[in-house]
């Protein structure tokens, strides 16, 4: 009876230390197999080429459609200064006629003049004049003269006039463009940055299924050599191979989203002779989310963002500009309230040579002037337009008040969010490691005989749930913080 127990006791003692002898040959093939992997993956990533946030940002700005538009939009503003300036060119102007009837030179003249725009109102100008002819009018000179003159607007155009105005506006709508460039990069690059985060995202996704569905392809090839050997059951099998195929599921579906992100980010990819770029699979993203520590990020002052968006934020600048502009024309409106008063003189000579002809004092010989007076009696046309022009002005810091308050809304909300998402990447971190931890001892406890594959691939579905979750957090994070500094308007 006692050799007999002796002999059971010898038995198992055998098998579990047999048992002990598989365990461990199974965890140096798993330690094994996954240096290999590793290895591995260092190599393919090795072969891959990484794309940084920064360098599509650069890419943006250089080569996007949107971009280039802006760079338009600049140059029309330019062109447009150019065509006011035109309004105070010189211009030359000749005037010839000749009337012949029945055999009597009725009249010859030729009459070239010289008139120059000034930025006063005041207008100068020179002039020849050859006039013949038997029937010319008496208050025209015979022969050959000379002038030299101005003309003087007394009242009305006196301080402002259609051409100052004009140019003054243009010059404000072409520092307006660059600000209007700067808003639709910065509402250009919010977007791209947008996508590239996702794309981000999705790779990082796609990355930790394809760690896991390696892990577990080598974890069916296990349990079925336990199996075989008899120191697993047969349902640990299918086990085993359930929790493959549903990663294998997740991988497939990743791995869709991720191109379909890196289509998304295409549309902002644009190469130097304006051709869309289509970003191959073998670029990946050169932010590791994995790897990316976030407790320690340093969080912009709000203070200083607000203080930098009321100054330089490009909409809020746009409105300034729009009320310059407005400021001119209610100037120009105002001339309407005044009467017209214009008084032209011209020093007149014999012959082509005024300076030498013309000699004394003006007023006294060999002059021409004229003095026009004109006013509406009752001003309606003048100060209902300078009454709209005030209005209007009103009415545009009425909106550059609400579109203030509502820029700084915006930047002290994603600044709570970007706060709130940093403790809860904190806190996620947490349960992430306490989800491994118990992942870790469920396989420890399964080692000994104690768990089941059912229990650790519960665990192991837990902390790949809360890794993803810890990756969106981090990806969040980053759309977050380029939407505060696109909020402020310095995402440039």
């Amino acid at each position: 009876m006692i050799t007999h127990k002796k002999h059971r006791t010898y038995k198992w003692l055998r098998r579990r230390n047999n048992r002990r002898k598989m365990l461990l040959i199974i965890c140096f093939l798993i330690i094994t197999l996954l240096v290999l992997s590793l290895f591995s993956a260092a190599q393919n990533n090795q072969n891959k080429k990484t794309l940084s946030p920064q360098q599509v940002m650069e890419i943006v700005k250089q080569f996007h459609p949107v971009a280039k538009q802006a760079d338009i939009f600049i140059e029309k503003a330019k062109a447009d200064v150019t065509i006011a300036n035109g309004m105070f060119d010189p211009v030359l102007k000749i005037e010839s006629a000749q009337k012949t009837f029945d055999g009597s030179d009725y009249y010859l003249y030729n009459r070239p003049e010289l008139t120059i725009p000034t930025w006063f109102g005041v207008e100068v100008s020179t002039g020849l004049e050859k006039l013949s002819g038997s029937r010319t009018s008496p208050e025209e000179t015979l022969g050959e003269t000379s002038y030299f003159g101005i003309s003087i607007p007394l009242a009305k155009n006196l301080l402002m006039d259609k051409r100052r105005a004009s140019l003054q506006t243009a010059k404000i709508y072409r520092t307006a463009s660059e600000a209007e460039k700067r808003n639709m990069l910065n509402n250009l690059l919010l977007d791209a940055m947008k996508s590239y985060w996702t794309w981000t995202q999705q790779y990082q996704a796609f990355k930790i299924l394809t760690d896991a569905v390696a892990i577990n392809e080598k974890r069916v090839q296990l349990v079925k050599t336990a199996f075989q050997l008899g120191d697993r059951p047969a349902i640990d099998t299918t086990e085993a191979l359930t929790q493959l195929q549903n990663f294998e599921l997740l991988q497939s579906q990743a791995w869709l989203d991720f191109q379909n992100a890196g289509l998304d980010l295409s549309i902002y990819l644009w190469t130097a002779d304006s051709q869309p770029y289509d970003l191959p699979e073998t670029v990946v993203p050169d932010a590791d989310l994995q790897t990316i520590n976030l407790n320690t990020a340093i969080i912009p002052d709000l203070n200083s963002l607000l203080s930098a968006a009321r100054i330089n934020h490009p909409e809020l600048l746009l409105y300034n500009y729009a009320l310059a502009a407005l400021g001119i024309e209610k100037k120009l409106k105002f001339q309407n309230l005044l009467p017209v008063a214009n008084f032209r003189y011209n020093q007149l000579g014999k012959g082509y040579n005024v300076l030498k002809t013309a000699t004394g004092p003006l007023f006294e010989n060999n002059f021409q002037y004229g003095l026009s007076v004109g006013i509406p009696l009752r001003l309606s046309e003048g100060r209902g337009e300078y009454r709209k022009a005030k209005l209007k002005i009103t009415e545009t810091r009425l909106q550059q008040s609400q579109k203030q308050l509502q820029i700084e809304n915006k930047v002290k909300s994603y600044y709570n969010e970007l706060l709130t998402l940093k403790s809860q990447i904190v806190l996620q971190e947490k349960a992430y490691k306490n989800y491994y931890a118990l992942q870790r001892g469920e396989e420890i406890r399964f080692q000994a005989g104690e768990s089941s594959l059912f229990l650790i691939n519960a665990r192991e579905n837990k902390t790949l749930e809360a890794l993803q979750k810890l990756q969106e957090l981090k990806a969040k994070f980053f759309k977050t913080e380029n939407m505060l500094q696109w909020a402020a308007g310095n995402l440039l």
